[in-house]
């Protein structure tokens, strides 16, 4: 009997589509790869540089926008630029480093903004001392602070709230007598200059209970007052970021 034969399959014309797909798919994937890695994560960049400026002790200012002093800095500190979005940090403990730094970044600002005339900033025993000139800040014989400074003083000022430490806000005249129906002497003048600030900086986001103020009236000069040039040195308020050793010397 002859044998039968085989039937022969007939050839597939269409496999390259099996490899094409393959082709197609991984082009996709490779696409969609280079798409993922484009994109920034701002969040985590925000939280990076949030990290990086509470190292620095900077603040965000209340109205969550960058300071002027923050942005000044970005000459004397690397990448300290800050962006509105910034999430607040917790208050930290200023050290005689972060002191530094903050007046490091505060005389960029001044100099940048020509303001060095109205605010100087030195460190002591006592801690970082912030001064605000009486020319910058009142009127004569006035306890008001002016319109025209607020914003100067909350981009001088600002850079103090992410700290814990005490802050003590003093008063100082020099000592030419001022007898008026608000003010019969130098001391009530010293002292409610001194509480207006306070009462601003409260209402800045400074914690009522790390602030306090008083009033020395003529009695702690820098100067000598035999001078016009020394007396204006001597009418000034001075904020005082309390070093840890400083609050150990309170009473």
């Amino acid at each position: 009997m002859a044998r039968k034969k085989k039937h022969e399959k007939e050839p597939n014309h269409e496999r390259w589509l099996v490899s094409y797909a393959d082709f197609i798919t991984l082009l996709f994937a490779v696409f969609v790869t280079l798409y993922a890695m484009s994109q920034t994560d701002k969040k985590k960049v925000e939280e990076v540089m949030a990290s990086m400026a509470s190292s620095f002790g900077f603040a965000a200012s209340p109205a969550s926008r960058p300071s002027v002093i923050e942005m000044g800095a970005m000459n004397i500190i690397p990448s300290m630029a800050k962006s509105a979005a910034i999430p607040k940090r917790g208050r930290s403990r200023g050290n005689e480093q972060d002191f530094k730094q903050t007046k490091a970044a505060i005389e960029a600002y001044l100099t940048k903004a020509g303001a060095h005339d109205k605010v100087s900033v030195s460190i002591t025993q006592r801690g970082l001392v912030v001064t605000l000139k009486e020319a910058g800040f009142f009127d004569s014989g006035s306890a008001h602070i002016k319109q025209s400074s607020l914003t100067l003083l909350d981009d001088v000022i600002g850079s103090l709230a992410n700290y814990s430490n005490m802050v003590r806000v003093e008063g100082h005249t020099d000592n030419v007598p001022i007898s008026s129906a608000a003010f019969p002497s130098n001391w009530e003048l010293s002292t409610t200059r001194a509480t207006n600030v306070l009462q601003y900086l409260i209402k800045q986001e400074f914690e009522p209970n790390r602030i306090s103020a008083a009033g020395y009236g003529e009695y702690h000069p820098v100067a000598e007052n035999s001078s016009e040039e020394g007396r204006q040195k001597n009418r000034r308020i001075d904020v005082v970021l309390i070093s840890e050793q400083g609050e150990r010397a309170e009473p």
